[in-house]
């Protein structure tokens, strides 16, 4: 059985983000979505909401999981749960740029391997920093983020 990972912190997830999962999902036979806590970034939704909202935006996937990824190691996490590659979603160079490093010593930890994925072009602006801005500035969002999402970010 081929396993993947699919790691982020999804505060909060988009559009952008179930599109590469969705792909990830018809190339693996089994795909976690891991929902990072870095203890050093200040998040806007907790663990358990970013993990519901990922369930609920993936709900349609029925061989992803969502599993939280407290502050180790991510080639562990993979060591852990027996997956064999991570999936990486890429808008530009600049992504490339800063995931090959990670890559390479994720392959070198656990000899795990990473798939990038370029985003479809109507997602590759999307961040979830920027949603939350345009949110909060009263921007409609309904295009780019689940419902659950959305309403969320309203309140």
């Amino acid at each position: 059985m081929s396993r993947a990972v699919c790691p982020g912190s999804f505060d909060p997830i988009h559009n952008g983000h179930i599109e590469i999962i969705s792909r990830a999902s018809r190339l693996f036979d089994d795909v976690i979505v891991a929902v990072s806590t870095n203890y050093a970034k200040k998040y806007r939704f907790d663990v358990e909401e970013r993990m519901e909202f990922c369930a609920q935006g993936l709900a349609h996937l029925p061989n992803v999981r969502m599993l939280p990824l407290g502050g180790g190691l991510l080639a562990d996490f993979c060591a852990e749960h027996g997956a064999n590659a991570l999936v990486k979603g890429l808008r530009s160079g600049l992504d490339f740029d800063y995931e090959l490093p990670m890559s390479t010593m994720n392959r070198h930890l656990a000899d795990v391997d990473t798939v990038f994925l370029p985003t479809a072009t109507e997602f590759a602006h999307l961040s979830s920093s920027l949603l939350k801005e345009v949110a909060s500035l009263g921007g409609d969002i309904r295009p780019f983020v689940p419902d659950v999402v959305r309403e969320r970010l309203l309140q």
